[in-house]
């Protein structure tokens, strides 16, 4: 099968991460999600720590008057120290390489919008039902269930900023993506089935290794 790649959004705690992680254990795949700021890290000489800093954050909210949005990849790079948005650029173009070598799952980082000129790619975002969402990250995290729900709203505020403010979509709507869907309905073993069954039905052939 020629390359492709499965871009996937996510809402915090309903399970993206981990159908991504199925998805690419199932097709034989490369996986990138915090791998990316490891590979922008070894690519620009910077150390992982200064993109993770940012990564998927909205701190670059206070230098919005000084700099020039990244929308449609022809901006310039801001002047001086090291911007938030040169770090994504420098982000972005660790996404397209590894893009251009194998096929790949993205988790997060804008890498729909990276990839939008990408011959064959499948975009999906993947949310849940708020209990479950509070349910898995009070697992993943140690914590209380008000703690998880203001960790879900912070998340998901931050990782809309950044979409938005990264690309010309808006995150989380559904004119955005291939497919939206709720992994509450399936579960997480199902809901990484039938978006696999998806990504073979829009490329057209069996994404089988």
């Amino acid at each position: 099968m020629k390359p492709y790649v499965i871009n996937i959004g996510r809402s915090l705690g309903s399970g993206g991460r981990a159908i991504g992680q199925l998805l690419a254990k199932e097709l034989g795949i490369a996986y990138f999600d915090r791998e990316i700021l490891h590979l922008a890290a070894r690519q620009s000489g910077l150390c992982p720590e200064v993109f993770a800093r940012r990564d998927e954050r909205n701190r670059f909210l206070h230098t919005l008057g000084n700099i020039i949005p990244f929308v449609g990849g022809s901006a310039p790079y801001a002047t001086g120290e090291l911007s938030d948005e040169n770090l994504f650029r420098i982000q972005a173009e660790a996404i397209r390489e590894a893009a251009a070598k194998e096929s790949c799952i993205f988790i997060g980082r804008c890498a729909d919008y990276v990839l939008r000129d990408h011959p064959r790619c499948v975009n999906v975002f993947i949310t849940a039902d708020l209990p479950d969402r509070i349910r898995r990250v009070c697992q993943l995290a140690g914590c209380s269930e008000k703690e998880a729900r203001q960790r879900i709203e912070k998340g998901d505020r931050e990782r809309a900023s950044f979409y938005n403010f990264y690309s010309s979509r808006r995150w989380g709507n559904a004119t955005t993506y291939h497919l939206c869907i709720n992994s509450s309905v399936l579960g997480i073993e199902r809901t990484a089935a039938f978006v696999r069954a998806f990504v073979e039905e829009k490329l057209g052939e069996s994404a089988a290794p």
